[in-house]
């Protein structure tokens, strides 16, 4: 007995040129920095991603952001209640970036948004300590 699968091997295997598609991806975004005197400012375009797909994390002056992001594709056959299915395919792509900060920053006040994707993340920088003098009292 011939089922819908077998049909499809047998289409695959008769020739046909079509290659799966092994799209497992993982590259790392770019981040631009800029710097002035409040804060340090970095963005990282992440489109196709949503805020749910994006972790931050602040550890030790150790800035961390990753993502992982899975596409999936799927075809079905026409009648949608006797339905199997034949193709499902899926994409996925994942990164971890890691930033050690300047000894500067307001740990404490780092905030982050996404929009339109790009995530934006702002790292508050304290007053640097100005060197003072030491006043010798006699013995």
């Amino acid at each position: 007995m011939m089922n819908a699968l077998t049909l499809f091997d047998n289409f695959m295997n008769d020739g046909c040129s079509v290659t799966p598609d092994f799209n497992f991806t993982t590259s790392v975004p770019e981040v631009d920095v800029k710097e002035d005197k409040d804060a340090y400012t970095m963005k990282m375009d992440l489109p196709g991603r949503s805020e749910k797909d994006i972790q931050l994390e602040l550890d030790h002056n150790v800035l961390t952001i990753s993502s992982r992001h899975e596409e999936k594709k799927e075809e079905k056959s026409p009648d949608t209640d006797k339905s199997s299915w034949l193709i499902r395919e899926r994409s996925s792509s994942e990164f971890s970036r890691s930033f050690t900060l300047p000894d500067d920053v307001k740990a404490e006040k780092v905030s982050a948004d996404f929009k339109n994707g790009v995530l934006s993340v702002r790292i508050p920088r304290e007053a640097p300590v100005e060197p003072r003098r030491i006043a010798i009292e006699a013995a």
